[in-house]
């Protein structure tokens, strides 16, 4: 099966006189393993297998305990995957340059086209581009291009990393004259509630002759709308590179914060005389931050901590191959817990990773590295940190630089070079050299490691950066801070508890914290059966932890109120339905269905930002407590009755929140529900179907461990299935998947066309259930097309 000919949407571009960007995720044909002359364009590929782009072979599994990658990499397969596609070209672009641009290959990729090399990328999460021109044919030949990734060499990394091409590409129609596509930065050096300055900074190529050039920068506001046009004077362009620079004013800016996502586009076009010779759009925000000595984080004249969350890169059942979609509910989830704030741990994100950022409203701490030329593992980046480090880190700036979202970049995850002082220096030199050249508008930090072991406060290597982060010492920090009065300072990596929380918040110097972890991901497992870290706020699936809601009560403003049961040491592996004894971490639990249904005392903690809260068991009042000063949970000791506990949160004497814990009866029916009413079509979208066990009341049965079946009818399929359970070696391309502490989802796609898909889930002996989903002819896209 042949690739379909991409040469009609290139024409378009070549009738335009435009550079054109076009998705190049269709029709691909992959093979798992080795596969000599791969290469070459004769090669037979008739056997391989068809696959659209993002695609992530390891997460197909299985789980296997001797696999290489071992509980680093979640106990899933690593190797070579070999991509091929075909497409042609029209002879009208025979005079244009035409780029490859991959967002994302795990790892240490070769491309080549015709069987000519374009070049070797060993890290994988960096996005990379090859100009492809000289190698290929405009006669209506097919092309052929070829990926070979390798991830054989384990372990090379501390988690889930993926495999093969698990991030968009697309081709890249250019005229030889042209605005390089990470050559536009876009940037606001005045702001202020009146008037705020913008200025593009454009970088022209030319790979012809001489010619003449101006450039244009039209604004647009979110309507659409052009509010400001200005233009370049022509300059004489050579052979090469030149870069310009076009400023405007923007009256009354509408500023991109945390809680009013603004954003603007910025287009701009490369002009000789009238012909168009190049026209790019770039979406940006209008915001001023800074961080103060003193003060810490400011945004927009406000200041406030950052309420971060270090986050990994997998999407649980879609491996490394994130949607969009997964991407939007797991962000929504953690804003409705207060976070305003994201540490991409420890590796650049995909591009449309901080696109959702830039539009939700979160902060976002850029970092590049978990390594440096000390290792981590045997076959992490530390094998081709000298020779690529510079090279990664100036096109990830380049890369992400125009997102209004990032605040921080950093350069390195506790790094194990520190303890040689002049060496780590001389390397956090060059790094945030590179920062300040290609962004000198956002401050530069490093999650330092261990630092009063290492004399990092000391020796002068902590003073390199623009802000010190330092990982779960705030204490240290805090005194490295007192220590030098000028020093920025902010928690690069904190624990769960509260008095980490309290460092913070009870010190205006302190800048904010991010947490360890946002959300749960695969890998970074001890030992066998575990494949997955339960670190997060949220679970794999995106749902809270219990722990969540007592951040939530720290980090929230809205009035909330939240029950849940600490279980004794004792009791906790033998008494509770809910409990694996192979995560022996957790403690607390959201339900009031105990195992033991005999008289006994429960542990009740209640967290809430409310001025006090009122706890009644079966319509009985157990009393009020009021607002702890040094944010403990309010805890009764409450002998078991069953029925139903309720939490009343007040304000003035006044009920504004409340939330309830009922008794459930045996594992009766199945519930369906999902926040998507409608789905649009493609790859991006998602709906997170969630079947839940209950009693005959619909009462969630939290020690539910039925085996689930979906069935799918309609425009749509499912994608995945999935649940919460970290020991789980289910495979997550199934139509079935068991219960864990009574929940588990099936994902679902939508295919393009009209209509109604509709879920269904049964098990044995429980009352199936269904839900149905929209599927319009057309609906807003939430997520930008690659």
């Amino acid at each position: 099966m042949k690739s379909k000919s991409v040469a009609a949407v290139l024409l378009l571009g070549a009738a335009a006189c435009l550079g054109a960007s076009v998705p190049f995720d269709n029709d691909w044909r992959f093979f798992k393993g080795d596969a000599e002359g791969a290469q070459q364009p004769k090669f037979n590929d008739a056997g391989w297998q068809s696959v659209r782009l993002p695609h992530d072979w390891s997460i197909a599994g299985p789980f296997d305990k001797e696999n290489p990658a071992g509980g680093a990499g979640g106990f899933l397969p690593s190797g070579v995957g070999w991509y091929r596609k075909e497409f042609t070209l029209p002879k009208e672009d025979a005079g244009h340059r035409v780029w490859i641009q991959f967002d994302g290959v795990m790892a240490n990729s070769d491309v080549w086209i015709n069987g000519c090399l374009l070049g070797h990328r060993p890290n994988g999460y960096v996005s990379f581009a090859y100009d492809m021109t000289s190698c290929l044919h405009f006669d209506g030949r097919q092309n052929v291009l070829a990926v070979r990734s390798d991830t054989s060499r384990q372990p090379a990394s501390r988690w889930y990393a993926g495999a093969g091409i698990y991030r968009h590409v697309r081709l890249l129609d250019l005229n030889p004259v042209h605005l390089d596509p990470w050559g536009i930065f876009i940037t606001t050096p005045e702001v202020t509630p009146a008037r705020a300055v913008v200025r593009a900074q454009v970088s022209i190529v030319n790979q012809s002759e001489t010619c003449s050039a101006a450039v244009q920068l039209a604004i647009s506001d979110a309507s659409g709308c052009v509010i400001q046009t200005v233009k370049s004077s022509p300059v004489s362009v050579d052979p090469g590179s030149l870069e310009l620079t076009v400023k405007a004013v923007v009256d009354k800016p509408n500023r991109w914060d945390i809680d009013n996502s603004a954003l603007y586009q910025a287009t701009l076009t490369l002009r000789d005389g009238d012909t168009i010779l190049d026209m790019q759009t770039v979406p940006f925000g209008i915001r001023e931050f800074h961080f103060d000595p003193e003060t810490g984080f400011w945004l927009n004249g406000r200041n406030f901590k950052i309420k971060g969350v270090c986050l990994h890169a997998d999407g649980s059942c879609f491996g490394a191959a994130v949607p969009p979609g997964v991407w939007e509910r797991r962000l929504r989830a953690l804003r409705e817990l207060g976070v305003n704030a994201i540490r991409t741990a420890h590796n650049p994100p995909s591009p449309e990773f901080l696109d959702l950022c830039d539009r939700q409203g979160m902060l976002v701490m850029d970092e590049f590295f978990d390594c440096w030329t000390v290792g981590k593992t045997n076959f992490d980046y530390h094998l081709y940190f000298t020779n690529w480090s510079q090279t990664d880190a100036r096109d990830t700036i380049r890369r992400d630089r125009n997102h209004p979202s990032i605040i921080l970049y950093s350069v390195g995850n506790e790094v194990h070079d520190t303890p040689k002082a002049a060496l780590a220096r001389g390397i956090l030199e060059e790094l945030a050299a590179i920062c300040h050249t290609n962004d000198p508008t956002r401050p530069v930090t490093q999650a330092l490691f261990r630092p009063n072991v290492s004399g990092d406060y000391t020796n002068g290597l902590a003073d390199l950066l623009d802000v010190i982060g330092t990982n779960y010492r705030d204490t240290e920090l805090l005194a490295a801070r007192r220590a030098r009065p000028s020093r920025k300072i902010i928690g690069t990596e904190q624990r769960q508890d509260r008095a980490t929380w309290l460092a913070c918040r009870d010190h205006p110097d302190h800048a904010g914290q991010f947490l360890w972890t946002g959300v749960d991901y695969l890998g970074e497992s001890r030992r066998w059966p575990i494949v997955a870290a339960g670190s997060g706020l949220l679970d794999r699936c995106g749902q809270p932890r219990p722990a969540a809601f007592q951040r939530q009560s720290w980090w929230s403003d809205k009035p909330m109120v939240f029950i849940a049961r600490r279980l004794r040491a004792e009791r906790t592996e033998s008494r509770d339905p809910g409990f694996t004894p192979l995560d022996r971490r957790q403690e607390l639990f959201s339900d009031w269905t105990p195992r033991d249904g005999t008289p006994h005392e429960e542990t009740v903690e209640v967290y809430g930002n409310c001025a006090g809260v009122e706890l009644l068991l079966n319509g009985r009042s157990l009393g009020s407590r009021p607002l702890p000063a040094d944010a403990s949970p309010r805890v009764w000791q409450v002998p078991f009755q069953p029925g139903e506990l309720v939490a009343i949160g007040k304000n003035n004497g006044q009920p504004v929140a409340s939330h309830t814990l009922r008794t459930a009866g045996a594992p009766a029916k199945i519930v369906l529900t999902t926040d998507e009413k409608q789905l649009a079509a493609g790859w991006d979208d998602l709906a997170f179907v969630r079947a839940t066990v209950t009693d005959a009341n619909g009462v969630p049965v939290p020690g539910a461990t039925n085996l689930i079946t979906f069935a799918i009818g309609g425009p749509g399929v499912i994608a995945a299935v999935d649940s919460a359970d970290n020991s789980s070696h289910e495979p997550f391309q199934s139509q079935e998947r068991r219960a864990f502490q009574g929940d588990c989802f099936a994902m679902v796609r939508a295919l393009p066309k009209r209509g109604k898909i509709r879920v269904k889930a049964a098990a044995a002996n429980l009352k199936g259930a269904s839900v149905t989903i929209a599927v319009p002819a057309e609906k807003e896209g939430l997520h930008r097309a690659p």
